[in-house]
């Protein structure tokens, strides 16, 4: 049986960072291996905006950190179309210049709740002039550049709440203390790699953890999970510092094909995944696991293999983002698989659990929504036949249900291009996918 191999795409969420921190840096940094996306392009237009300069280069990009920021009497504009990493990151860091911004987007960016990060920027003293709708884009944020003293933060709902303000505070003219509010923490391991990428760029940051009445400072590196009043971060005025950085490989884009090779008829490699990312959808592999999957790894990458894989309760609080991917997987399992701990996938560029389920069950596949989660109930597959689907224009619904293919489904899309906010040569990648499976000529991609 031969193995396809598949070079895994760059990190989107370590992109997001490293031209953030390239940017804050004063000095020229070289980023390699950067992912080209349309989320990736509203960040670098951004932080245009505020001053960085953006230079391409044979596939490297040079970035001119911001030497000094003015703010003329107008907002500054600052467009995040529909990433939410943009909007949430930009308004923290927007906050650290003296200055008034505007911060606006498209699509469900308007939909999607602010709160916890306003109050929390509210609370240093920031102030925001609504719109619309108070704690919804769009709005104008008004700073005086000053993020100091001590702050508490619900992240509930996003662990980018909390990597904006991490982020931001180093610019601030004294320490930042932050702490956590609310009963529950989700996606920590994406505050693991903001708190990575800032120490690549030269930035420390003290993380302490609650022993009885004290705090003793911990490393970041070892905690898995945080609990809200036993964690608090310190982040003292520092420079980023100017660096050669290369981004790692993505392990959420990278899930759509792993899982190919776990339902598919042959063994898929992908090569470029680093085995100790930090990325919380490294977890991927955890999960294969515990359905009965079967991988391996070698100085290439890493192989999964077809596997008779059976159903899993699974919390994936840390890895909402491969959701709709195991979703997808599951279909494929004996017995029902129970997914946990994701009720924010309801505020993501579509409701994630409503938006999957609806269309798995167009595939006759067995699905319960759950507060938090989701239910899949296998059913035998109808394949030869083309099924059309709804996309939501959400990069991750299309791409996982891209799987279906291997089902013996011909799925077509009404919007395939969505892909392109995070994975714009998805289709040309799936391709090797598509070619592998039998009898099937369109396996993806074309539009209803």
């Amino acid at each position: 049986m031969n193995t396809l191999s598949i070079d895994a795409p760059a990190s989107k969420s370590m992109s997001h960072r490293a031209f953030i921190c390239a940017a804050l840096a004063r000095g020229n940094s070289t980023l390699e291996n950067v992912l080209v996306s349309d989320d990736l392009m509203r960040t670098r237009e951004c932080l245009t905006a505020l001053g960085a300069e953006f230079v391409d280069d044979c596939g490297t990009i040079l970035v001119r950190g911001v030497s000094g920021f003015a703010c003329g009497a107008g907002p500054v504009d600052l467009f995040v179309g529909e990433s939410g990493t943009t909007c949430r990151l930009l308004t923290g860091l927007a906050a650290a210049f003296a200055g008034h911004f505007r911060i606006h987007g498209a699509g469900r960016m308007h939909e999607r709740p602010m709160n916890a990060l306003v109050d929390a920027l509210a609370s240093l003293g920031v102030g925001f002039s609504f719109e619309t709708k108070k704690n919804f884009l769009p709005f104008v944020l008004h700073s005086g550049g000053k993020l100091h003293g001590s702050v508490a933060i619900d992240i509930s709902e996003s662990s980018q709440f909390l990597s904006a303000l991490l982020l931001a505070a180093p610019l601030g003219p004294s320490a930042l203390t932050i702490e956590l509010l609310g009963t529950k923490v989700v996606s920590w391991p994406y505050v693991a790699l903001t708190l990575q990428m800032m120490q690549d760029f030269g930035v420390q940051v003290v993380v302490c953890s609650r022993n009885k009445d004290t705090w003793e400072e911990v490393d970041w590196r070892e905690l898995t999970e945080v609990h809200p009043g036993a964690i608090r971060f310190v982040v003292r005025p520092q420079a980023y510092q100017p660096r050669q950085h290369r981004v790692e490989a993505d392990w959420s884009n990278a899930s759509y094909f792993l899982a190919a090779g776990a339902i598919g008829p042959a063994p898929v490699c992908l090569r470029g995944l680093r085995p100790d990312s930090m990325q919380g959808d490294r977890a991927w592999v955890d999960i294969l696991q515990a359905m009965g999957g079967t991988f391996r790894w070698n100085e290439q990458g890493c192989t999964v293999f077809p596997s008779a894989l059976h159903g899993a309760r699974l919390d994936m609080k840390s890895c909402p983002d491969i959701v709709p991917t195991v979703a997808v997987m599951a279909c494929f399992a004996q017995g029902p698989t129970e997914i946990r701990g994701v009720a924010h996938l309801r505020f993501k560029e579509s409701d994630r659990l409503e938006a999957v389920a609806s269309q798995l069950r167009r595939a006759g596949q067995g699905v319960e929504v759950l507060d938090d989660g989701l239910i899949i109930s296998p059913a035998p597959f109808a394949g030869g036949q083309t099924i059309h689907l709804s996309s939501f224009s959400d990069h991750r619904i299309a791409m996982s249900l891209s799987l279906l293919a291997c089902a013996g489904l011909v799925p077509a899309f009404d919007d395939s291009a969505c892909v392109s906010k995070s994975f714009p040569g998805f289709w040309d990648t799936w391709k090797n996918i598509q070619d592998a499976l039998p009898n099937l000529t369109s396996a993806g991609r074309s539009d209803c």
